[in-house]
């Protein structure tokens, strides 16, 4: 279920990063006033361009969490962005599979008593996944990007995206496993439906 969106860029600059100096853009979006940012090398004016369309994880991206892959993901498509000479990265705030950072850490309590990680989320009466990716599709747009080649493994993401206009070839993102993440890699394989090889 898409949520009634509309964004306006609210700051730019450019942004040197071990993997090139990218081109950085926040946008605001409306009604719920989140900021979002886009990270951008190259020209992205030739379709299909290289996309990472990635979920805030401040445990995994900022403080390099263990439990999941995520800070792994970005970081490795900044890597393949900075390869292929151009693309895009759109860093969306939605902690916790969009359920926000209090019960995505409740949710990791739970899990530590046995539960996966679908089965935390609905103890806590969150769905399994509360993303949305229409505002993913609205930057894109605004972007001038209709077509990509999506950085994911995960399915609703892309679905989302192609219901909302945007051209998808998905190139399957797969980060290897470590003992603390493993049992949730395979629970969002075998719930979720992401295409994980584990």
């Amino acid at each position: 279920m898409s949520i009634d969106m509309s964004i306006v860029r609210t700051a730019s600059s450019k942004l040197p990063t071990p993997y090139g100096i990218f081109e950085i853009i926040v946008y605001r979006s409306a009604p719920d006033g989140r900021e979002q940012a886009v990270l951008f090398l190259g020209d992205t004016t030739k379709p299909p361009v290289m996309t990472r369309v990635h979920s805030q994880c401040i445990t995994g991206d900022t403080f390099l969490s263990l439990r999941c892959d995520c800070g792994e993901q970005l970081h490795k498509s900044m890597e393949l962005i900075s390869k292929n000479g151009s693309g895009v990265i759109l860093y969306l705030a939605q902690e916790g599979r969009g359920i926000g950072l209090s019960d995505k850490v409740r949710a990791y309590a739970l899990q530590e008593q046995g539960l996966d990680t679908v089965e935390a989320n609905e103890a806590l009466d969150k769905p399994a996944d509360a993303r949305d990716y229409g505002i993913a599709a609205l930057i894109l747009k605004d972007l001038g990007i209709a077509s990509v080649v999506l950085l994911t493994n995960n399915p609703d993401k892309r679905e989302q995206l192609i219901a909302h206009g945007i051209a998808v070839v998905e190139l399957q993102l797969n980060i290897a496993p470590n003992e603390h993440n493993r049992a949730y890699l395979e629970t969002k394989r075998s719930k979720l439906g992401h295409s994980i090889s584990i």
